[in-house]
């Protein structure tokens, strides 16, 4: 079945794109306004876009009168955000803090969420997400009901028991992160994995037969 996008309503466009592009991973922002105020938000638009800038990007729908929702007016107002990482154990306090509330609402208090200070921004870490990224504002992205923020990753958090700091090996299994799939509220959890080794060009061209 194919669908002409420009003549599929916004809703069923994110409903087909939603359901279709899976797993995604799953953005934990916290920032803080000038005000002072706290904010917390999941959003699964979300990704690394390279290391040479270390950038992630993050996509957040604003509201239906166009105006920014507070994670994306906080970005704006003062070009920082930290990306906290989800892990199983605390799923149920992410969910939590995509709750509906008002602008002066403390998803981080009302959800008993711990945090630690960052190191070069203002808003706080997550202390239980087992990555944390502090990032500064790269550019800003309007597109439609659509705010794109690409941040560049200054400070890079890890749990310890999650990384061997000799090789940097990251035990990426042992995080338990969470991933969302589909629908209302379907998350993915991380360990029904298999693997495949990138080929080698000159090694599949010597199995090939002689001809």
């Amino acid at each position: 079945m194919e669908f002409d996008f420009s003549k599929v309503a916004a809703a069923d466009r994110y409903k087909l794109m939603g359901s279709s592009i899976t797993p995604r991973p799953i953005a934990w922002v916290t920032t803080v306004a000038g005000t002072g105020l706290r904010n917390a938000a999941p959003y699964s638009f979300f990704n690394m876009m390279g290391a040479e800038p270390p950038l992630v990007a993050l996509g957040m729908m604003r509201r239906a009168d166009g105006t920014h929702k507070d994670s994306a007016a906080n970005i704006i107002e003062t070009g920082e955000f930290v990306v906290n990482l989800v892990s199983e154990a605390d799923s149920a306090a992410m969910n939590f803090t995509c709750i509906d509330g008002p602008p002066n609402f403390d998803e981080l208090a009302a959800a008993g969420l711990q945090t630690l200070p960052s190191s070069v921004v203002g808003a706080p870490r997550i202390a239980t997400a087992p990555v944390s990224m502090e990032c500064r504002l790269f550019e800003i992205v309007e597109a439609g009901l659509t705010t794109i923020a690409i941040g560049e990753v200054l400070r890079f958090h890890i749990d310890d028991a999650f990384i061997e700091p000799e090789r940097l090996h990251v035990d990426t299994l042992a995080m338990n992160l969470v991933a969302r799939v589909h629908g209302a509220g379907w998350y993915a959890r991380t360990t029904d994995l298999f693997q495949m080794t990138r080929p080698v060009f000159e090694q599949w061209q010597g199995e090939q037969p002689a001809t």
